[in-house]
């Protein structure tokens, strides 16, 4: 047998090694997410815990920038209006403008703490769009590097994140406090 394979019990009866990420099935289930009130909404009490517990990288006035809980790629995070608001067109022109200069403020801390070399950035309005999260807009900001999507996504549909999430806010809200 092939060094490291002397006992298959260890990597299942057909040879193969996984990767499990059970925290996944909270998200699977749609645990967390809002039936419609704000009472419920974790987007509305994310602003209430701790940074660290919250995940928060940095608050400003109107808008806060936190870290997805289930990240596409390491660093993905969420700019998130404070208020309660389905739909981009709900903002305020205060809200409009700290939500853009959040969004540049995110990819330039993920440029400095990670050398992110691309951005994917959107938002997906409606359940029809796409959103996990209807109720209250929020901005995607994904950092991308040449050859992050390998057969892991490709073929085993199996994102393979090098870091915890607690140490990510860690060096991205450093990152942030560096920016001007």
């Amino acid at each position: 047998m092939p060094d490291g394979l002397e006992d298959a019990a260890d990597i299942g009866p057909d040879g193969l090694q996984r990767l499990w990420t059970p925290h996944r099935m909270a998200y699977i289930r749609g645990e967390g997410k809002p039936a419609g009130g704000e009472a419920e909404c974790p987007f509305c009490a994310i602003p209430r815990m701790s940074d660290e517990d919250g995940l928060i990288v940095s608050r400003g006035s109107t808008v806060y920038a936190v870290l997805n809980l289930y990240p596409y790629n390491s660093g993905h995070l969420m700019v998130v209006p404070y208020r309660h608001v389905p739909d981009y067109t709900d903002l305020t022109a205060d809200e409009t403008a700290e939500l853009a200069d959040y969004t540049k403020r995110s990819m330039t801390a993920l440029r400095d703490a990670s050398q992110a070399q691309g951005f994917n950035l959107g938002m997906n309005l409606g359940r029809v769009a796409g959103a996990g999260i209807a109720a209250h807009l929020h901005q995607h900001v994904v950092p991308r590097w040449g050859g992050d999507v390998n057969f892991m996504p490709v073929v085993a549909r199996t994102k393979v994140l090098p870091q915890l999430l607690s140490d990510t806010r860690q060096i991205l809200a450093e990152a942030w406090r560096q920016l001007p």
